[in-house]
């Protein structure tokens, strides 16, 4: 496991932070589908992903999801780091992608850590700055660009975190993660086969061009 976090993570450096992290956390195997962190609970631990990702998600009244950002393999959730700070309970959730395996780490040690061990301090530091970036492209991607782009960089994205251009995934997957209607993205998933762009069969799509 030592072996793994120092992989996985290695801008936390301090030798000292390391033993901290592993003397202190609690390994958790996920499978696809669990949640990990729910809307409402209060925040107990962080992860610190080692093998897998996880999915946050926003939900609002009506039980509609959009989806946030993913956190892979090497990565922490900011907004994690943020509730717990505060004590709050979460307004995300996060659900495990695929087969996943983190370190859970009891919130009572973050300000102890931040203050002890400077790489650790660092890596918060730099978790809140990528997080902020990626949830202003979120936004931007809602507010300033059509569903149908949205689609393909969020195809692109999986694409490349797979490492396959076959997705296993369902219509109503897409339309889960971009807060839309299974018939709408069904509607622009056509087109752009027509187009050449993807190819469509049961569960699968197959993105037939990155660029």
């Amino acid at each position: 496991m030592e072996e793994l976090l120092l992989q996985e993570f290695p801008d936390i450096f301090e030798k000292e932070a390391r033993q901290a992290i592993l003397l202190a956390s609690t390994p958790v195997e996920l499978s696809a589908g669990d949640i990990w962190m729910d809307i409402g609970a209060f925040i107990k631990s962080i992860p610190l992903v080692l093998k897998g990702s996880l999915k946050l998600v926003r939900e609002d009244d009506q039980g509609n999801e959009l989806l946030l950002y993913y956190i892979n393999a090497g990565q922490t959730c900011a907004l994690s780091l943020s509730c717990c700070s505060g004590h709050e309970r979460s307004s995300i959730r996060a659900v495990s992608e695929e087969e996943t395996l983190l370190l859970a780490v009891p919130v009572r040690f973050m300000d102890e850590w931040t203050t002890e061990f400077r790489s650790w301090k660092h890596f918060v530091l730099k978790s809140y700055q990528r997080r902020f970036e990626e949830l202003l492209r979120t936004i931007d991607n809602v507010a300033f660009k059509g569903l149908d782009v949205r689609i393909l960089e969020l195809l692109r994205e999986r694409v490349d975190k797979q490492g396959s251009r076959v997705l296993h995934m369902t219509h109503q997957d897409l339309a889960n993660d971009l807060n839309s209607s299974r018939e709408v993205i069904s509607r622009i998933l056509k087109r752009m086969e027509h187009d050449g762009v993807v190819k469509l069969a049961r569960q699968k799509i197959e993105l037939c061009d990155q660029h």
